[in-house]
């Protein structure tokens, strides 16, 4: 198995540009699980990969819940759509902290991903944060795993945020509400 390359490091000049940019989601037909960020960090806005800082536990996450044979690196994020995987955002915008979006921000996205997931049909959608998903959709109420309404045939369910930030949890615990996603949804 060939090791894991270190990720480049962006500049403070190429973080800065990142600011308020965009960068591609990673989607295709037939997705298994269609993974939903809260919104690019400016890692990610440099690098043009998602879930890109170094402290960001999506990746670990992911293998260690057996989504993956292996540790993917954010450079072979394209990879994960042969394992009928994709990765999109609530919100667009690249910023240094999820709490710079607005309320509003938010909502906009959240009917976004609603009409993105009717159209790519995926067997499940995850979002990756309790706070965004409760303010994107309205469920004030909602809580970690599956939720009660899918949107059309896709089951809808709400994981932690991998941000190394989210101390709530730690990534034990956070592959295992993976692992429980993965249970679910099948191979």
């Amino acid at each position: 198995m060939t090791p894991p390359r270190p990720p480049t490091k962006p500049t403070a000049e190429q973080l800065l540009a990142a600011k308020d940019s965009t960068i591609p989601d990673v989607t295709g037909p037939g997705l298994r699980v269609l993974f939903c960020g809260i919104n690019p960090g400016l890692w990610s806005g440099a690098t043009g990969h998602h879930f890109a800082r170094p402290g960001n536990r999506f990746w670990p996450a992911l293998h260690r819940s057996g989504f993956t044979d292996r540790q993917y690196r954010p450079d072979e994020q394209r990879e994960l759509l042969r394992l009928g995987l994709g990765i999109t955002n609530v919100a667009p915008r690249t910023t240094a902290k999820a709490d710079e979006l607005t309320a509003e921000e938010l909502r906009e996205g959240g009917a976004a991903l609603r009409e993105r997931v009717l159209r790519l049909r995926p067997r499940a959608l995850a979002v990756l944060g309790i706070g965004a998903y409760r303010t994107a959709f309205g469920a004030r109420k909602a809580v970690i795993g599956r939720q009660p309404e899918g949107i059309g045939d896709t089951e809808v369910w709400v994981l932690p945020n991998p941000s190394g930030l989210n101390a709530h949890y730690t990534l034990d615990a956070l592959a295992a509400e993976f692992r429980r996603l993965r249970e679910a949804v099948g191979e």
